[in-house]
């Protein structure tokens, strides 16, 4: 590891935060310096690379293998921001770097499917857990066949143990093209519960799932309210969580898979329980801010099928709800997929914004949902929305760029509010 590459880029990364500019600037700058920054650091890790990587669910998934991981005693690099390019990795490991070590044990890392192909390159992962495969941003992966192919990449590049889920069928054909040496887990769900994890072909009107009859070591078995029921190597268990959404509870047993693969004979089932009961929801993704009493839940959303997930398992219609849609290269350009959403289910929208309001709006109005205002500028939206919905819960669906935007404006709200 270089001294010099560590310094320029905490240096880069200072000037980044005074110029309030992205976290991956600095990552940017080191790739470019010194190209073997990444694999130089992360070789050293004695538990070695775990990498999280699908269409949907990355960001919550990872923190919960963390937290896991956590919970038995492990110390954990991960890449918190959900930055899940390779520069936003090299961008965290310059913030954790102290003595120029990382003190850490593993690394637990979120990747796009893009770029996880870029870092299996330079770094060959202990294990990988995959989630799905569904249609996502055209403009940068084409269609799900190729996003399959990057993930079966990442999964033949995989050193020891590849998690996968076994009701994605595209997932769970990538164990056929692994070697024999390598290790595969699954995690899945009972049949019962079916109608709310459609895969993509579902999702387009075309049925396909069949009961599989491949062995799960996770198996989300029940869910009610926030009660889940999992059985782990065909011993049921129960916990009462914090984080919402089937998807979300479909995805802590593939987190729970992974995690007692990495820990083996150590993995103690109740604490990992226990862990995943307690556990709050990734950054911007079901995540409830309180902002001066007033309860307001931000849902990511960035395709058609985590739209349809979030609509289906945690849309309240007794909730003010706002919807705000962005373009920018990090949401994908192509805005399309919204026509592949149902809304029909919405009651009331109270607020359409972002750079692609009126396209949103039309797409409602097809769909014969009221709605209110239509402003596109997010700090003027967010305003109008928190005015007219004093005193009710609120959520807001919001794209990626969306809402961090949103949630600095809030931020900057409760500090105003508190200040008077």
């Amino acid at each position: 590891m270089k001294k010099s590459t560590i310094l320029i880029g905490k240096v880069a990364r200072l000037v980044a935060r005074l110029r309030g500019g992205g976290s991956a600037l600095p990552g940017l700058v080191v790739e470019k310096i010194d190209p073997g920054f990444l694999r130089d650091v992360l070789s050293k890790l004695p538990r070695g690379v775990v990498v999280v990587s699908g269409t949907n669910g990355k960001t919550t998934t990872t923190k919960m293998v963390t937290e896991l991981l956590e919970s038995h005693g492990l110390r954990v690099f991960t890449n918190r921001t959900g930055s899940n390019f390779t520069r936003g990795v090299v961008s965290a490991l310059l913030s954790e770097i102290r003595r120029w070590r990382l003190d850490a044990d593993i690394a637990v890392l979120e990747l796009d499917e893009a770029h996880a192909v870029q870092f299996v390159r330079q770094v060959r992962p202990t294990y990988t857990l995959l989630l799905n495969v569904l249609r996502d941003q055209l403009d940068r992966f084409g269609e799900i066949d190729q996003t399959a192919k990057l993930l079966t990449t990442v999964a033949k590049s995989t050193r020891q143990t590849v998690v996968l889920n076994r009701e994605d069928p595209l997932v769970a054909a990538i164990a056929c093209s692994l070697p024999r040496a390598r290790r595969v887990e699954f995690f899945g769900f009972n049949p019962k519960l079916a109608e709310f994890f459609p895969n993509d072909d579902e999702l387009h009107g075309r049925p396909t799932f069949k009961k599989s009859t491949t062995r799960a070591s996770v198996e989300l078995k029940s869910f009610a309210d926030r009660q889940a029921t999992f059985s782990i190597d065909q011993k049921t268990y129960s916990v009462k969580m914090n984080i919402t959404g089937a998807h979300n509870l479909f995805n802590a047993a593939g987190a729970l898979a992974l995690a007692r693969v990495v820990l083996g004979d150590a993995a103690d089932n109740e604490v990992l329980l226990a862990t995943l009961g307690q556990m709050k929801a990734a950054f911007g993704r079901g995540e409830v801010l309180d902002i001066n009493g007033e309860q307001i839940e931000l849902i990511l959303v960035k395709n058609p099928s985590g739209f349809r997930l979030s609509l289906k398992s945690q849309y309240s219609p007794t909730a003010s709800t706002m919807i705000a849609i962005n373009d920018h290269y990090a949401d994908g350009r192509d805005m399309s997929w919204l026509w592949d959403v149902d809304f029909r289910g919405l009651k009331n929208v109270s607020v359409v914004s972002g750079i692609r309001a009126y396209d949103m709006a039309l797409r409602l109005q097809y769909d014969d949902v009221d709605f209110g205002a239509v402003e596109p500028d997010l700090r003027l939206a967010l305003r109008e929305f928190l005015s007219g919905t004093r005193g009710k819960p609120k959520q807001i669906f919001c794209t990626y760029t969306a809402m961090l935007a949103l949630r600095k404006n809030l931020g900057k709200i409760a500090k105003i509010e508190e200040a008077l």
